[in-house]
């Protein structure tokens, strides 16, 4: 069992270049491959939920399984939902633990927990791993909605911020564009960590561009609604489900809270 904790900021030792020697005395390095492989849509949503649940509510994290199993599986902030059991997450930890993405922590009580590596497995920032966090757990989406979503993780101040994360990723192919560029900016993107058969799937549905269906992304077989207030409809109804996730993080929160100081 892996008993070793390592800052889920991405700030290990592992991380920390070491003193440089003189460049003269050793040849260029050979960028190493990446360490991480496709997920199946189980992995995605067990990895993802860690990855979001370590930045959101850190108390509670190392997660225990049945903590894992109800994040996993909650309401807000998933697409598709899931009904995945606790042994079911046991098992897709175990497969995470192989791929080098997830480890057992002895939590206290020697409660068995569940902690991420994704930061050294994909090679991410602070600010990447809330991006990646959100397209892992609700797959593809606009550009628009990505930012709103990912800033309640860690601050991106505008589209542009978001374009050059999302370029960084994208050069090493950890993210993916469904739609070609439409007036400055991607409309649907996604993580690129899908089995190949996903991907091309993915790839061949038919996403509209902006000037078919406005800011939207939506998928060009579902019904196109009329392009005026489209867009502050779309707006209006992201907000909205923010507002709920928040308020559901912070009910959360509470409740611990209260459990801790035995506040009934």
């Amino acid at each position: 069992m892996d008993n070793e904790i390592e800052d889920d900021n991405g700030s290990t030792n592992e991380d920390s270049p070491s003193a440089a020697s003189p460049q003269s005395a050793n040849p260029p390095a050979v960028a190493a491959p990446p360490a991480w492989k496709p997920l199946n849509a189980n992995q995605r949503r067990v990895l993802g939920t860690l990855m979001e649940k370590s930045k959101t509510t850190p108390d509670a994290y190392p997660m225990s399984y049945t903590g894992l199993a109800t994040g996993c599986n909650q309401k807000n902030n998933r697409d598709p939902l899931s009904n995945l059991s606790v042994e079911q997450v046991e098992t897709i930890v175990d497969e995470l633990r192989t791929l080098g993405a997830a480890a057992i922590v002895q939590g206290s009580g020697r409660v068995t927990k569940v902690r991420h590596y994704a930061y050294n497995w994909l090679g991410l920032s602070k600010v990447e791993a809330a991006v990646m966090t959100e397209l892992l757990l609700r797959g593809a989406q606009t550009m628009g909605e990505l930012r709103t979503r990912a800033s309640r993780m860690e601050p991106i101040s505008d589209m542009s911020v978001l374009q050059e994360i999302f370029d960084g990723l994208k050069q090493r192919s950890l993210v993916v564009a469904l739609t070609p560029p439409g007036r400055g900016q991607v409309v649907s993107v996604s993580h690129n960590l899908y089995p190949e058969w996903e991907l091309e799937k993915l790839k061949s549905a038919k996403w509209e561009s902006p000037s078919d269906s406005g800011p939207t992304g939506v998928a060009a077989s579902a019904p196109t609604l009329n392009r005026t207030g489209t867009g502050e409809l779309a707006a209006l109804q992201t907000e909205v489900k923010e507002l709920k996730e928040t308020v559901q993080s912070l009910s959360e929160r509470l409740s611990r809270l209260e459990k801790d100081l035995g506040v009934s």
